[in-house]
């Protein structure tokens, strides 16, 4: 019998409008003054001021901190806790994508227990009383509002820090579809790329069982469903919502199962090459789910998997297993735009050895199903580098 350690942290709200009532759950916490958290994107369209309203329409002073940018690094870190030491806030909001709610989360822990953000990579290395937090996301990717890791490259090396406690996690997440109509079709295709990939790799992990493979499913089942048709129809309001759901329980799912290599080998793509995430995990996924389906038990499991998504037009019959899912991501990749090779994303092949060396220091390729080190994740990255 499997052993289970399982614990919901974040209170979901779900629903069209639910924006709105942001201003309402701070009451709730008490709060008198909220710092929220957003980047030049969501504030362009509208979406952080229609918070930083609802906010103050309730009686809570508010702050705006700006500066994330993708891949949000110590400086942004630091930048938003020197504003926070001097607004002093009861309650932060992250409002945005994954790099405004990771970024909220980093403020939260150097604000609450000083030093640098580099003091908290690994687990529970929280310090101090940490602010309630409530996420915001305006995206259907990262699943960061129901996780309590937050991922922050370091400005100088590129690395990615995985700064995890469960003190860190959002005390609620507000899910409001009408905050992603304003995406481009780009950012819908990269973001619910990567959602999907969590699904996958959550299935899989060593680290699976009974519950985490209730979220995967359901997970897989939402964004699958609903992945091409946000893509040709944009204002779905319904599409979006499934979207988000999805990307929202497959973070439910990381939280209990961690990820796996598509993961680790993503990772050094973006820090050496500015690879947006979600491409690259576009890229490599489809080889990762080929090389683990090579096990008998998890082509087995694929098979399973591809079950929950047998009435969506186009998807493979359950029994092709990872060969059939391989294919169909690939399928779902190009039919949203994003590239499939190494060779189309410039990355030439003298370059692989090098990823491989940082890709076998990620944390997530130790959660995959079959052992991976330097030498498998050369052969993967060269079976993604594709013609040349």
């Amino acid at each position: 019998m499997e052993m289970i350690d399982f614990q919901m942290a974040t209170r979901v709200l779900f629903g069209p409008g639910r924006l709105a009532g942001l201003g309402e759950l701070a009451r709730e916490f008490g709060a008198r003054r909220a710092l929220v958290v957003s980047d030049e994107g969501v504030i362009h369209a509208g979406h952080a001021r229609r918070g930083l309203d609802a906010l103050e329409a309730a009686g809570v002073e508010t702050r705006l901190f700006s500066g994330v940018h993708e891949n949000p690094t110590d400086e942004h870190v630091e930048s938003g806790r020197q504003l926070a030491a001097e607004f002093q806030p009861e309650l932060i909001v992250g409002l945005g994508g994954g790099s405004s709610m990771d970024c909220a989360k980093g403020i939260n822990f150097v604000h609450a227990g000083g030093g640098r953000m580099q003091d908290y990579w690994g687990l529970n290395k929280a310090q101090g009383k940490l602010l309630p937090l409530i996420a915001v996301p305006t995206t259907a990717g990262t699943g960061s509002e129901t996780q309590s890791f937050a991922l922050i490259s370091d400005a100088k090396t590129h690395v990615k820090m995985a700064c995890g406690d469960r003190r860190a996690a959002a005390r609620v997440a507000l899910i409001d579809p009408l905050t992603t109509l304003t995406q481009p079709v780009s950012v819908t295709a990269l973001t619910g790329y990567d959602a999907l990939s969590h699904a996958v790799e959550t299935w899989v992990t060593r680290r699976r069982h009974a519950l985490s493979l209730v979220f995967s499913r359901e997970a897989f089942r939402l964004l699958a469903t609903n992945y091409l048709r946000v893509l040709a129809e944009p204002n779905h309001v319904e599409a979006r919502g499934g979207m988000q759901l999805g990307a929202c329980i497959a973070g439910m799912a990381i939280e209990n199962s961690m990820l796996g290599a598509t993961h680790a080998l993503a990772n050094p793509l973006t820090a050496k090459f500015d690879i947006p995430h979600g491409q690259a995990i576009a890229v490599m996924l489809p080889h990762v789910v080929r090389f683990n389906g090579e096990d008998a038990q998890v082509f087995e499991w694929y098979c399973e998997l591809l079950a929950a998504v047998a009435a969506v037009p186009d998807a493979p019959s359950p029994s092709e297993g990872s060969i059939g899912l391989s294919e169909f991501l690939t399928r779902l990749a190009q039919r949203g735009g994003l590239k499939t090779t190494l060779h189309e994303l410039g990355v030439p092949a003298d370059a692989l050895y090098e990823l491989a060396v940082e890709a076998a220091k990620q944390w997530t390729g130790t959660f995959n199903p079959r052992p991976v080190g330097e030498a498998e994740l050369l052969a993967l990255y060269n079976a993604a580098l594709g013609a040349s």
